[in-house]
């Protein structure tokens, strides 16, 4: 028994997504070209960041490393997830499992903070905007990205060093299509009280943080714009704040209805949605969002076009 255990240990079955056989090449092929478009979108938005001096602001420094993190959480999950729709076996070893929930972590709270610091990037802009250049200096948004991504690697390893501590001795089977931690601690043998504490204190707090940033940002921001005497600065205003606050919605609404309420067996298939919602659609929709209701963006991206032609 010791020995079946110990080689059990080794490695998990990722279930996926059990539909009928028949759906599977349509379901590969929408993630295929859902994930291409998304490294594309993202990596060009990055691209187009970077060639455009016009836009070497924080506000668009920012967008970057949105861009970035995007790209990473779907490289994270994706890949596994496409080669799983064919493979015979949906082995994933302890190690690798690991190592994809370590980076499924850091970049998915280095989103929630990113997002945060976007609202207050916004709030500056539109609130104190004489003093924006000297409040939102370089030095302070390299300070915050900094510290975004911090933030993300520490999460993910108070997180993983807790899973570490668990054995999995009653099954081996992960009702995921990626080694997530709530799915993971479903089928632990150890306790994971303490495991789902770390998770309510740490995730929680990281959810109302941030959320709770953008929301009191944003309402200032509301405030600020309906005394504007300007039809011109009210449009303005709504332009810049609309495409983050639609990133934000789409984000946090999933993150809050999988963690937030209470789990069960039954919640299997809508937590899988859930994820992947956030993980596969939220990074292919931001840089559209972002770009499309962006003229300075769409210009730029003009631009090197024609450069190009």
């Amino acid at each position: 028994m010791e020995t079946k255990n110990a080689t059990e240990l080794e490695e998990f079955v990722l279930t996926g997504f059990t539909y009928q056989p028949e759906w599977q090449i349509p379901l590969f092929l929408v993630f295929l070209v859902i994930y291409l478009i998304t490294i594309v979108g993202n990596l060009g938005l990055i691209a187009v960041i970077r060639n455009d001096p016009h836009l070497h602001i924080p506000m668009y420094l920012f967008l970057a490393n949105l861009a970035f993190v995007d790209a990473w959480l779907s490289s994270t999950v994706s890949p596994k997830m496409l080669v799983n729709f064919f493979a015979k076996s949906k082995m994933i070893s302890l190690s690798e499992c690991m190592i994809q929930f370590f980076s499924f972590a850091i970049s998915a709270t280095t989103e929630c903070f990113l997002l945060a610091t976007m609202a207050y990037d916004r709030y500056v802009a539109i609130c104190k905007p004489l003093l924006y250049p000297v409040i939102m200096s370089n030095m302070l948004c390299i300070q915050l990205i900094v510290l975004s991504f911090l933030g993300g690697l520490l999460h993910a390893i108070i997180h993983a060093s807790f899973l570490f501590r668990l054995t999995f001795c009653n099954s081996i089977i992960v009702h995921h299509f990626y080694c997530d931690v709530i799915p993971l601690l479903k089928i632990s043998c150890t306790d994971p009280s303490i495991n789902y504490l770390m998770l309510f204190i740490f995730s929680g707090s990281i959810q109302v943080f941030t959320i709770l940033t953008v929301l009191v940002s944003y309402t200032l921001v509301l405030f600020t714009i309906l005394k504007m005497k300007s039809l011109q600065g009210i449009r303005k205003a709504f332009s810049t704040c609309g495409a983050h606050l639609l990133s934000v919605s789409l984000y946090y609404g999933p993150l809050l209805f999988m963690y937030v309420r209470p789990g069960s067996a039954e919640a299997d298939d809508q937590d899988m949605m859930g994820s992947v919602f956030y993980t596969v659609i939220i990074p292919f929709l931001n840089p559209i969002i972002y770009s499309l209701r962006n003229k300075k963006v769409t210009d730029s991206l003009r631009k090197i076009l024609k450069r190009n032609v």
